[in-house]
């Protein structure tokens, strides 16, 4: 199976740690480490099965860091967990059906829709609190600390949001927060505990459905695992504290020239 040489390993491990550092605060690391991994020479399919597997350490760290968030609303992650690992099963179930040809034909407007969804996430995401602020301001009520389990609503759209995770994943994070937000879900530091809980359960069931087939590069996974476990822990903790705008600017223009890249490529 071809790959990176070994003296460009150090780039990928920078790289999944850069995503780790991304996936923890508002989700996208797959915009950087799916190029990166197509431009060195794996196939798309490969390349989007080693990342999912490769990234999952990176969500356990994370998920670590903002475990805090979750005290008090534990209802509401065991409801949001089914839906997820339900999901992501059946993303990857489609994902190991789908022929590699057909799925280098479907990857630069899945590169492209995430690159958008990244886009978007700031307008998204200011119209989701104003939404969600208003209802809930003057009651208090954080649907998450009151006992109750999320509604059938939430657990159906997470569904959806774990197929698409499960299938392919780059702007899954995003897609996730605007559930929550519009289901009145307020406190951002909850959300991203919640987004992140989500996340590792639909990629685990991923992972595990990817690294039981033959579609996993295991020496860059490995070595990207590497970078996203540390990444994914720094960006749990200091998300807030962070100037995010390069970033995002960077990962835009990443996105974008991918996708063009891929598409350009296919004709």
């Amino acid at each position: 199976m071809p790959g990176p040489q070994t003296f460009q390993f150090p780039s990928v491990i920078l790289i999944s740690a850069v995503a780790g550092v991304m996936n923890a605060i508002a989700g996208g690391g797959t915009l950087l480490t799916f190029p990166a991994l197509v431009g060195l020479g794996i196939s798309p399919i490969v390349a989007n099965a080693t990342s999912t597997v490769a990234l999952w350490p990176g969500a356990v760290s994370s998920m670590w860091g903002y475990r805090d968030e979750l005290v008090g609303s534990r209802r509401w992650a065991i409801g949001f967990a089914a839906p997820s690992l339900l999901g992501g099963g059946i993303g990857a179930w489609l994902l190991l059906r789908t022929s590699p040809s057909r799925f280098a034909e479907l990857v630069p407007w899945l590169v492209l829709g995430a690159t958008a969804l990244f886009v978007l996430q700031p307008l998204m995401m200011r119209g989701i609190q104003r939404h969600a602020a208003a209802p809930h301001e003057a009651s208090g009520d954080d649907p998450t600390a009151v006992g109750r389990f999320p509604s059938i609503g939430v657990m159906v759209w997470q569904l959806l949001v774990g197929v698409y995770g499960g299938y392919f994943g780059a702007g899954v994070g995003i897609l996730m927060l605007a559930v929550l937000g519009f289901m009145g879900l307020t406190n951002i530091h909850r959300m991203n505990g919640l987004k992140n809980w989500g996340g590792l359960c639909m990629n685990l069931v991923a992972a595990v459905t990817f690294a039981a087939s033959a579609l996993v590069n295991w020496p860059v996974a490995l070595a990207m695992a590497v970078g996203a476990l540390t990444g994914g822990y720094v960006g749990s903790r200091v998300a807030q504290r962070v100037g995010q705008r390069a970033v995002r600017s960077a990962i835009v223009v990443i996105g974008l020239g991918s996708g063009v890249w891929l598409l350009v490529a296919r004709m």
